[in-house]
């Protein structure tokens, strides 16, 4: 018997250890303010009772509508702290997706800010009942609304009367929904825990991190960054939005150690005509992740950026891959190791795992695998794979192989697949011939219906100079097989993409469907 059983250290007490321990230390920096971790645990103290105060139950899920800000960090820590479930929702998402989400997930508050109030008060009559009078706003004198100061200012600051096991929900973070509706994701606290003290060592966090956070702090990428910034006690600088002379300004003014952001951030910095005239020297390590970095592009920022560029491929379901700098010049082209304490397998059509350079699906198990979709059996079964040691891995839903040396190289999204002739083609691959023409600045490929072929693939092109869509098409055709041969170049001014910077590929599939595979611009 062992004389000591400490106690699971969960998300919570991370933040009590911390407030007590770190105390005056800032913990925060927003628009010049900065909070100690002293207040920032006392106000989610105060958040965490006055939801209880509000006859919230433990468990309960609280909807957080809000623009980036200390606010908001606040509010959905102080959730967590309270023992409910923080919902943090995409501020981009349209009137009904809100609404669809709110009730999906059985809220029994919002926490809204800004004009996400008035979005909420449209919608009054379509929400659950159940919510009552829990609707809390930031800077609120909206009938029926309770303004936050005064709702958190009058709760205790003392810790909150809350048992948590790991097994208790701790979030619902809802997809992207780039390939089909958005699903809500359950991370409990176990689960948590483990997203923030396993990837702080191979993000390189330490107690003198400054991180940047500039990507909506609904996403999990940004949890990702804050997670590991609490646990290792250091500082977090949140920003409303991107833009890369106001980042480029905030590294120098913050002395930024770490960020995490997307391909697209990365591309307008390093092409930022006054990016040497920065003092940028502070930067440590600071992580690239949400879609595929392209090696010359990866090559660009460690070029141009001080520090060290990580890798990181991932899903907020629960699978990290990492390449950091030691491997990027002998490994350029993958998307790294599993992180450690991961496990990861490449499934053929059989569902039986592939020997090194085979492609197939990508399944993996790790400490922070999600709990499951909420409400969603389906889906649940649909991305479970069963081990056969019994154990449940988590399918990807993308394709990729190993090397002999188990680092994974990406080849496509298992729905973004183009099956022309009975053949597989893979867009990526056509997308890696494409960007090196220099006049390519983005592209994406997808699959459009053909009489002959079932499907063939159309490449939609953001240019990076003046060019003809039948010669690329004619270019690019030149260079790829048979099977990859593309039907036509579009020539546009942007790619839609989601707030994290994901293409999104089924826009893009509807919009060209008919497509007359004739070239052309739109």
């Amino acid at each position: 018997m062992a004389w000591f059983a400490p106690k699971p250290l969960l998300l919570p007490d991370i933040i009590a250890l911390n407030a007590a321990y770190l105390n005056r230390k800032t913990a925060f920096v927003d628009r010049g303010e900065r909070v100690s971790w002293a207040d920032f645990g006392t106000g989610t103290n105060r958040v965490a009772n006055a939801l209880a105060g509000a006859g919230l139950a433990k468990g309960g899920r609280v909807v957080v509508l809000m623009k980036n800000s200390y606010a908001m960090a606040e509010a959905m820590f102080g959730v967590i702290r309270g023992g409910f479930v923080a919902v943090p929702l995409n501020v981009a998402i349209s009137d009904a997706a809100v609404a669809a989400m709110i009730g999906d997930a059985g809220a029994r508050a919002v926490i809204a800010s800004d004009e996400h109030i008035e979005r909420i008060e449209r919608l009054r009559k379509t929400l659950p009942a159940e919510l009552g009078d829990r609707l809390i706003g930031l800077d609120c004198r909206v009938d029926g609304w309770h303004d936050y100061a005064e709702f958190v200012g009058g709760a205790s600051a003392g810790d909150p009367q809350v048992e948590l096991s790991p097994q208790d929900e701790c979030n619902i973070i809802y997809s992207s929904g780039t390939t089909g509706l958005p699903k809500g994701i359950v991370h409990d606290h176990g689960c948590r825990e483990a997203w923030g003290s396993d990837m702080a060592v191979p993000l390189r966090y330490h107690s003198g991190a400054k991180t940047l956070c500039n990507l909506g702090l609904f996403s999990n990428i940004s949890w990702v960054a804050m997670l590991a910034t609490l646990y290792a006690g250091g500082c977090l600088v949140i920003d409303r939005q991107f833009s890369a002379e106001r980042c480029l300004e905030r590294i120098q003014e913050e002395a930024i150690t770490h960020t995490a952001m997307v391909p697209l951030q990365y591309q307008k910095l390093v092409e930022c005509a006054s990016l040497s005239t920065y003092d940028l020297s502070s930067l440590d390590a600071y992580m690239c992740c949400g879609s595929p970095l392209a090696p010359a592009l990866k090559r660009a920022v460690m070029e141009k950026l001080p520090g060290d560029l990580i890798e990181l491929y991932g899903l907020t379901e629960g699978l990290v891959t990492i390449l950091g700098p030691e491997d990027m010049a002998e490994k350029i082209d993958s998307v790294g190791q599993p992180s450690p304490g991961q496990r990861l397998l490449i499934l053929g059509d059989d569902d039986k795992p592939q020997a090194a350079g085979n492609a197939g699906e990508i399944v993996g198990h790790s400490r922070f695998m999600m709990a499951g979709y909420h409400n969603n059996d389906d889906a649940n079964a649909e991305a479970t794979w069963v081990h056969p040691d019994g154990s449940r891995w988590l399918r990807t839903g993308d394709i990729g192989r190993l090397d002999e040396d188990g680092f994974l190289y990406l080849v496509d999204r298992k729905k973004d697949m183009i099956i022309s002739g009975g053949q597989n083609v893979y867009p990526a691959d056509i997308e890696a011939v494409m960007l090196e023409h220099e006049a390519v600045s983005e592209v994406a490929v997808v699959g459009i219906a053909h009489e002959k072929w079932g499907e063939t693939p159309l490449a939609v092109v953001v240019p990076a100079a003046e060019i003809d869509a039948d010669a690329l098409t004619a270019w690019t055709n030149a260079r790829t097989g048979r099977q990859q041969r593309i039907n036509g170049t579009v020539i546009v001014d942007e790619l839609p993409r989601n707030p994290n910077g994901k293409i999104l590929k089924r826009e893009l599939r509807d919009t060209y469907a008919s497509y007359a595979g004739k070239g052309g611009s739109s």
